[in-house]
């Protein structure tokens, strides 16, 4: 019985006064939030800067194609 006795007592930290595991646990979640959100933004930013298809691998790339990968997608919004 002792064992048992043993087994069953609450040693799991909860009994203690002051215990900052709330607030801890609060301040966590929060800066995951804010760290998600930040990361979502980022992503969907470069997301937006890529261009609408990429070229074709297996085609060779002529002149004008080179000429319109070197200036950017910013480019294609000017014409």
């Amino acid at each position: 019985m002792h064992a048992l006795q043993i087994l069953a007592d609450n040693n799991f930290g909860d009994t203690r006064s002051g215990g900052l595991a709330g607030p801890m646990g609060l301040l966590i979640i929060v800066l995951l939030a804010i760290a998600t959100v930040l990361l979502i933004r980022n992503m969907t930013a470069r997301i937006r800067r890529l261009p609408a298809e990429f070229p074709d691998p297996d085609k060779p790339a002529t002149t004008s194609d080179k000429h319109d990968l070197d200036r950017g997608p910013e480019s294609e919004s000017r014409h």
